[in-house]
């Protein structure tokens, strides 16, 4: 069955004007980019542009995405951005050329799977600046654990160190977060007595300090992904309106299942919906509204959807139905009509990890 509708189309040429734009200014500064392909499901023909565009490696917390690039051809090398599972270490020796890593019994995991196979394998220590999330925590314990890893394990190369920011703790990402991140790095170098080739800054939050130009002198590393793919993170929800990047590269297409004028209030006795959640109702009076052919095991996230449709509320639905009020839409919807909706980061990851949701590619 070759389904038609809910489409993904991705809008090629806007993808690569965002990735030339936000990967030039990176350049600039004298910062390489990751390209960050879990946002879009390791999709290979995403992680080739990033190639094309200037991306010096290509990163996902798969490895599952990261075999499927490769796979595909996508030139390398790749980066895992999950600190590992020690269960995994051996596939991510043989398909990845470096990883994050915060914990050292999984360092010493790496170099034990390291000496069996033969290999070495390049690290990037991860230190917590306050999202709390992957890293140390502790300064005096990181640098140790640097020295470790430099002095203790022949197999294992220390490349660098890095930081996230904003994907846990919403912490933003400021210019005394990287400063902290450098003073910490000029610590690790005079204990090993070399230089460290990374200095990661963390992911899309941190481009920010590229963009008005903050970014302290020594951060080399961005991990990029959603500023380029989708590009709504920063404009939209942080509200930076000069970043003039495209924010339709991504646009989800569904089809009209039903169109009818009820309650806007559900009538009866209130309980959870089925997600085990209790939502709230707006009583609008009777409205006209729109049933659509996709829902949350599609999109996530349902309210964060754009529609492209003039007066479309977006009001929910459950897995497989997408809620609207149009009563304000100046169309006069049908059945089988098509209507079109920009995604947030959360609508993107759910699209493209769906089988069943086909992918168009525009090239023009």
């Amino acid at each position: 069955m070759d389904r038609q509708f809910p489409r993904l189309e991705i809008n090629v040429p806007h993808l690569r004007q965002n990735m030339e734009d936000v990967i030039g200014k990176c350049s600039a500064a004298g910062i390489s980019v990751c390209g960050v392909v879990k946002g879009c499901s390791g999709m290979p023909e995403i992680a080739t542009l990033f190639r094309q565009c200037g991306c010096t490696e290509i990163g996902s917390s798969r490895i599952e995405e990261i075999i499927r690039c490769r796979e595909a051809g996508v030139p390398g090398p790749y980066l895992l951005l999950r600190v590992p599972m020690i269960s995994e270490l051996e596939d991510i020796i043989a398909w990845c050329d470096s990883s994050l890593q915060s914990d050292i019994t999984v360092l010493d995991a790496l170099e034990a799977a390291c000496c069996r196979l033969d290999k070495t394998h390049r690290v990037i220590m991860m230190v917590d600046l306050g999202d709390l999330r992957e890293g140390f925590w502790n300064r005096d314990e990181f640098v140790s654990a640097c020295v470790y890893v430099e002095k203790n394990l022949p197999h294992v190369h220390l490349a660098g160190i890095g930081v996230n920011l904003g994907c846990y703790g919403s912490i933003q990402p400021t210019q005394d977060k990287m400063k902290n991140l450098l003073t910490i790095a000029h610590h690790v170098e005079a204990r090993i007595g070399r230089e460290l080739e990374i200095i990661s800054g963390g992911a899309s939050s941190s481009y920010t300090l590229v963009h008005w130009g903050t970014m302290p002198e020594g951060i080399n590393h961005l991990r990029l992904g959603e500023c380029m793919l989708n590009a709504r993170d920063l404009q939209i929800d942080w509200g930076i309106r000069n970043m003039n990047l495209h924010t339709d590269s991504f646009v989800l297409k569904g089809e009209v299942l039903e169109v009818r004028t009820k309650p806007s209030y559900p009538v009866g006795q209130i309980v959870i919906d089925a997600f085990g959640r209790r939502p709230t109702y707006v009583d609008r009076g009777n409205r006209k509204r729109c049933i659509l052919g996709f829902g949350r095991a599609d999109v996530g996230d349902m309210e964060r959807l754009i529609p492209h449709d003039e007066g479309v509320i977006v009001l929910g639905g459950s897995s497989d139905h997408c809620i609207l009020d149009v009563e304000k839409c100046p169309r006069n919807l049908k059945p089988g009509d098509i209507m079109a909706f920009s995604l947030s980061y959360n609508n993107m990851l759910y699209a493209t990890s769906r089988s069943d949701v086909p992918v168009k590619f525009i090239y023009d």
